[in-house]
């Protein structure tokens, strides 16, 4: 086991951290800016961000490296930067945090692999091994998947970072919409393909990111609990997101997500943060239901 699954024994459950998008518009960020830039540009701000989180309560920290592939930063004319990019992104959460597991953040290029689109998954492979080794370089010892669509795409992250290093620890995690017989991603992936195909490739944690607030995600936890058992990774929104006088908003409060922390645990996830939306005060109260939840299961125990 890696740094992630041997933190994850210790504990049982893990509070992972919140939106990191939020948090740096929060910042300065301003839209059609590029968040990896900031690594660069303003790295103590990055930095914060990862503190903040643990402060909060959270076990588990990512970096700000979610676009930090090839394809992803040539589109901000910073494809040459994709090393410095993604090493300093993960040496800035390494040093906000002084406890916490360190996760480094990969996320969705973009592209469609052939035969709907023109890069091969050989080729989509390359390009998330080059990002990994980077991220490696910095000192992570653990991999987030975020916000995949395409199996083929999410499987092509995990294959790339079991071959670069066999004891990195990967957390593979899918977006997915309600539909008339339980949820599929935007490429018509289900949860039980998901978590087969994850698995296959040598997935150590599986879950879903994004897309849903808290409430949703319950039922998508429990339906990857009835197909795996392997940890599953919950990264909710803050509710899904509204568009009210040109902002995007997110209305479900720190409150309104730790109410459903017990059915979310209860459904069988192991490991809970948040997504676009979230902030440390969401982690706050997330901590302190689960702090609460595992209290209970003591006592219950030891009855």
């Amino acid at each position: 086991m890696g740094v992630l699954l041997d933190r994850l024994a210790e504990k049982t459950i893990l509070i992972s951290d919140g939106a990191w998008g939020t948090m740096l518009q929060a910042a300065g960020l301003t839209a059609g800016e590029c968040p990896e830039q900031w690594n660069l540009r303003h790295p103590e701000r990055v930095k914060a961000v990862a503190t903040a989180y643990e402060r909060a309560g959270s076990d588990m920290v990512l970096t700000n490296t979610f676009g930090g592939s090839e394809v992803k930063l040539e589109q901000s004319n910073l494809r040459d930067k994709l090393v410095e990019v993604n090493r300093v992104g993960a040496e800035l959460s390494l040093a906000g945090v002084t406890n916490a597991v360190v996760a480094a953040s990969v996320g969705s290029t973009g592209q469609f692999i052939q035969p709907l689109g023109l890069i091969s998954e050989d080729e989509m492979e390359g390009v998330f091994s080059r990002q990994i080794a980077a991220l490696l370089a910095g000192g992570v010892r653990a991999i987030c998947v975020e916000s995949m669509t395409a199996v083929e795409e999410a499987c092509c992250v995990v294959r790339a970072a079991k071959e670069l290093d066999a004891s990195v620890d990967v957390a593979a995690t899918m977006t997915f919409d309600p539909v008339p017989d339980g949820f599929r991603t935007m490429m018509g992936v289900d949860v039980a393909t998901a978590a087969q195909r994850l698995a296959a490739a040598g997935a150590d944690i599986l879950g879903s990111n994004c897309g849903n607030g808290i409430e949703q995600m319950v039922d998508i936890a429990a339906e990857f609990r009835r197909h795996t058992d392997l940890p599953i990774l919950i990264h909710a929104n803050a509710g899904v997101p509204e568009l009210i006088d040109g902002q995007t908003v997110f209305r479900e409060s720190p409150q309104d997500m730790a109410a459903c922390v017990k059915d979310l645990l209860d459904a069988g996830a192991n490991i809970i943060g948040g997504c676009c939306g979230t902030t440390p005060e969401h982690i706050v109260a997330i901590r302190a239901e689960v702090d609460k939840a595992m209290a209970s299961r003591s006592s219950g125990a030891a009855m």
